[in-house]
């Protein structure tokens, strides 16, 4: 019993470094920011519809994570593109199914909206 909650303790503190790995770049906030105005990076928000109208990054395209596949020809490939959810997990999934079909600017933000919120930055409910 004590060496199965060991492999389990383990396994759960290597899982942060495991999903930072399949996601390969994250960016907070800040960076973010950066790469929005100084690249015109462009932010895709894999959330239902439903969360995002809630509220999301400023100009961030709303494309579900089931409607990924479909819509990722539409994606820039001369920019950098920034994956967001809300804690950024989600967005690990996508970006590693973004580099498997030829985007090689894909980051995630770390955090996701909830990292984005805490740092202050502003959001919007508005459609794109």
């Amino acid at each position: 019993m004590l060496i199965a909650i060991a492999v389990s303790s383990g396994l759960m503190l290597l899982w942060p470094i495991i999903q930072k790995r399949r996601a390969g770049n994250m960016v907070n906030p800040t960076q973010a920011v950066m790469l929005i105005n100084h690249q015109d990076a462009v932010v895709i928000d894999v959330r239902p519809l439903a969360t995002f109208q809630l509220g999301h990054i400023p100009n961030a395209r709303n494309v579900p994570l089931g409607d990924l596949d479909t819509k990722m020809a539409s994606f820039p490939k001369d920019k950098p593109v920034i994956l967001s959810c809300d804690r950024g997990q989600i967005a690990v999934g996508a970006a590693a199914k973004l580099r498997q079909a030829g985007l090689t600017q894909v980051s995630v933000l770390e955090g996701g909206l909830n990292a984005w919120l805490q740092a202050g930055m502003p959001t919007s409910t508005k459609k794109k």
